[in-house]
């Protein structure tokens, strides 16, 4: 496996995803895995050193890694750019999402998008399977890539129960916790501009948003002088299990290409249900759940409306959040990727 870097170097979905997989399938005794990725590695796991550095070094020196790979052994690339050529072995590509038209919700050039577009489809042409964590990515990687459809694999991803506790009933706190990266795409503006209406119903409610990114300041600029609403930054991981307990719901408000939303996943792990916009693999979270904590994406009123109800207490209780995140088990996972690589290797 290959990857981006180990999530204890650099948090986010992608990484977190990509180290949760390999502890996972490091537990199959039928399958003998290694990995690497930018970053202190967990144990029994590798790294192709310090994730600082320039983007182009970092990705010469993944990319001319070629140690011998034993005949059969499935290459399975997480993040286009990093990673040696499979030279005569199966390759697997896991489709996270599309890295330019991110960068390009990100605001960053016409040149540079087209340049991550090339190298995309350029790492993304002689795979042999691609894994995708929901029917939506499917459609898009098919679809904007070129793709054919029989080489696609929809796996939903895992959450570690192991992380929290038992969870408890939400107490009457009025914290509402929005865990994301700060991005343009993932839709907080629209969170803060409902967020008043809450305040009209429930002057006691709290906002706690958790991350960091390029749209940091302008977010901090549309919530200022609203003492209800606090940025933390980046926290611990014990911090944010602190934060499920202390909150009574979760909120995942995103605008555009959402693969899945596996902070979704660990809120109802924790007890806690979110409310999630319709982007996306975003609704496959919490469909089976409770469909009506999906609301229409950019739509602040609607937003708001559904965080009102949900504080009135129209929500899943913390039994119910768990119980449902145990139908997403990393061993479940494993097991298909194990699947996977071995109708590979016996071609």
């Amino acid at each position: 496996m290959t990857g981006s870097e180990w999530f204890s170097a650099a948090h986010g979905g992608l990484n977190r995803y990509f180290t949760d997989l390999y502890r996972a399938l490091a537990l199959d005794t039928e399958i003998s895995v290694t990995a690497k990725a930018f970053g202190d590695a967990p144990v029994g796991a590798q790294s192709w050193g310090p994730t600082g550095g320039s983007t182009l070094h970092r990705a010469r020196t993944a990319f001319t890694d070629r140690g011998a790979l034993p005949r059969g052994t499935v290459l399975d690339r997480h993040f286009c750019l990093y990673g040696p050529v499979a030279v005569g072995n199966p390759l697997v590509v896991h489709f996270h999402g599309p890295w330019a038209a991110e960068s390009r919700m990100a605001g960053e050039g016409d040149r540079a998008v087209r340049a991550k577009h090339f190298v995309e489809r350029l790492r993304y042409a002689r795979a042999d399977r691609y894994v995708v964590l929901s029917e939506h990515f499917r459609r898009l990687l098919v679809g904007d890539y070129g793709v054919r459809e029989d080489r696609v694999r929809v796996i939903a991803p895992g959450v570690d129960l192991d992380r929290f506790p038992t969870p408890q009933p939400a107490t009457d706190s009025g914290v509402v916790l929005c865990v994301r990266r700060l991005e343009k795409r993932m839709g907080i503006d629209v969170l803060i501009r409902g967020w008043p209406a809450v305040l009209a119903t429930h002057p006691h409610a709290r906002l706690v948003i958790v991350g960091t990114g390029s749209a940091e300041a302008e977010l901090r600029e549309l919530a200022a002088g609203d003492h209800t609403i606090t940025f933390t930054g980046a926290i611990s991981d014990q911090e944010l299990t602190d934060l499920y307990v202390l909150a009574e719901l979760t909120v995942v408000p995103s605008l555009a290409l959402e693969g899945f939303g596996l902070i979704a996943l660990e809120s109802l792990a924790a007890g806690r249900a979110p409310v999630v916009a319709e982007c996306g693999g975003l609704p496959d979270s919490v469909r089976e759940l409770d469909p009506t904590l999906i609301v229409p994406p950019g739509d602040a009123e609607a937003l708001a409306a559904r965080i009102t109800a949900a504080l009135a207490g129209s929500r899943p209780d913390a039994e119910q959040c768990r119980a449902h995140a145990e139908t997403f088990s990393w061993a479940a996972a494993a097991r298909r990727h194990g699947e996977l690589y071995a109708e590979l290797a016996a071609r």
